[in-house]
């Protein structure tokens, strides 16, 4: 094969950010079309166990609404939401717990392991990762959902120490031991902050933030975390988009709350190698947020 200084400058690139983020923890919330298309799913696998090749901790949490309901409907159960929360009464937690962190988590697991990789497979309850509250939305009783209380990251540094890939289900323990359902993105942005990882990024189904939702011309590269509060509020950001920012915002921190994520990505996992193109580029792909006065664009070092 013939390769061309285009792949070349393509690889000298990457060395600028493999040397800065080497040994540096980033966590990658997995979902989207990238989860469910089988070629995207390996190619997103390859590209974790090459971030662990080249010295960097990734650290996988994945979610997996639609292969619920999939299963709710195969057992006779109809879903029910509240401001986007999953109605989980007990029934319905057996079945999040039986499809998150049996058939979703081990598939991953085994397909990293497959490749290359060695990855561990985790829930929230795995030496109390993830401990959380009942969430009552506006007061309503939506069954087990969590927020979460507490993040215990001890498990993922040893595991990350030893050259362990940690791949977490989005279940987590209650105060009496009880599982409790919840929203993925929200414990990658807890998980991502109690870390201090250098970056969360959530891989979705598009390509980052517009001003005009409408408008595809209107993607931004680059976003204050107090621009990104000024857009909800416009509702420029709205449904299933602000779980997503809002977990960016709960790493990167907003205003005067500081978090502990130097930046938080929002990418369009379906682009093959995406992950890649946003870590290893000057440009990267999607939105990038930080919690800065002042928008760093030169050399975003993505």
């Amino acid at each position: 094969m013939a390769y061309t200084s285009e792949q070349a400058k393509i690889l000298t690139q990457a060395l600028p950010y493999i040397q800065k983020y080497s040994g540096k923890t980033i966590v990658i919330k997995y979902g989207g079309h990238a989860m469910v298309d089988e070629q995207l799913k390996q190619s997103v696998m390859r590209d974790i166990i090459l971030l662990r090749c080249v010295g960097m901790n990734p650290i996988l949490v994945h979610g997996g609404g639609p292969e619920i309901t999939d299963m709710m409907k195969k057992v006779g159960k109809e879903p029910a939401f509240v401001n986007g929360l999953r109605v989980t009464d007990a029934e319905t937690m057996e079945i999040v717990e039986m499809v998150l962190s049996g058939k979703i988590n081990k598939s991953l697991v085994s397909l990293i392991n497959q490749q290359g990789g060695s990855a561990v497979g985790l829930s929230g309850k795995d030496a109390n990762l993830i401990v959380a509250e009942k969430a009552q939305p506006e007061g309503a009783d939506i069954g087990f959902v969590g927020q979460v209380k507490q993040i215990n990251p001890q498990i993922l540094e040893t595991l990350a120490g030893e050259g362990y890939i940690p791949v977490i289900s989005s279940v987590a323990i209650g105060a009496n031991g009880e599982s409790l359902n919840m929203n993925a993105d929200h414990v990658a942005g807890a998980l991502s902050n109690a870390l201090g990882a250098v970056k969360l990024i959530m891989m979705t189904d598009v390509k980052g933030i517009y001003d005009d939702k409408n408008d595809k011309s209107t993607l931004q590269p680059f976003l204050r975390a107090i621009d990104v509060r000024k857009m909800i509020q416009e509702g420029k950001i709205d449904k299933g988009m602000i779980p997503k920012v809002e977990a960016c915002l709960a790493a990167v921190g907003s205003g005067k709350v500081k978090g502990r994520v130097e930046r938080a990505h929002i990418i369009d996992g379906s682009i093959p190698h995406a992950l890649l193109m946003e870590i290893f580029t000057d440009t990267g792909i999607g939105t990038m947020i930080q919690n800065t006065n002042i928008l760093i664009k030169k050399n975003r070092g993505r």
